[in-house]
């Protein structure tokens, strides 16, 4: 999901994540009306339902990486601490990372961290993955890596969306949308998508193609 600064983006990703709700109209997240929700009913929803992969990690400096990733399950009350270890043992199995699992963050490259940040939205097996420009603090050939770990997730069943500006990240979607003052101002499927990223990061996001049949957000 793509557009300039002020199209709407923030506003849409907040609602997918039940951090606000909709002015008018319905908001459906696994069967559940989200805009009827009160405040309580949205935590538990973002709890269970959604992880969160922000671009500057948000990680505890004074926790490792596996107890980061715990995060969520102490949260959400699941005992025991056995379980809790051993769920997010998998979560960091699968983004590679269990030889990491004891080092914090100061002691963690840009792009292992990234990847603690996506076992800790793993691992409450949540139906929605929220990616708020994951790569944009890193490097080119670590934001390669780290979209091919998206594209192996999304090969397993995860649902993810991903806001981005950059358009060699966006050729990474199977799906590319576009928003411009706040309505979907192009929405396709990604016919070339992209298995090798270009080594220039700077161009910003545009739509292939708009059309006349814009949807309000």
């Amino acid at each position: 999901m793509g557009g300039p600064s002020g199209s709407g983006k923030s506003t849409l990703m907040n609602i997918l994540g039940c951090l606000d709700t909709p002015s008018e109209g319905h908001y459906f997240l696994n069967h559940v009306d989200v805009s009827t929700l009160d405040d309580d009913a949205l935590s538990v929803m973002r709890n269970k339902e959604i992880g969160f992969i922000f671009q500057n990690f948000n990680l505890l400096p004074r926790l490792n990486a596996i107890q980061n990733v715990e995060l969520p399950l102490i949260y959400s009350g699941t005992p025991p601490s056995n379980l809790r270890r051993e769920r997010a043992l998998k979560a960091l199995d699968k983004v590679a990372l269990t030889d990491r699992m004891n080092h914090k963050p100061s002691e963690l490259s840009g792009g292992q961290r990234q990847r603690v940040a996506i076992a800790r939205a793993l691992v409450t097996n949540p139906g929605l993955l929220l990616a708020d420009e994951p790569t944009g603090a890193l490097d080119s050939k670590t934001g390669e890596e780290i979209m091919r770990l998206f594209d192996e997730l999304h090969k397993e069943g995860n649902t993810i969306i991903l806001i981005t500006h950059e358009q060699e990240i966006a050729n990474f979607a199977n799906r590319n949308i576009y928003l411009k003052d706040g309505m979907i101002h192009s929405d396709k499927i990604n016919s070339d998508k992209k298995i090798i990223l270009n080594s220039n990061r700077q161009q910003q996001y545009s739509p292939i193609e708009s059309n006349n049949n814009t949807k309000s957000i």
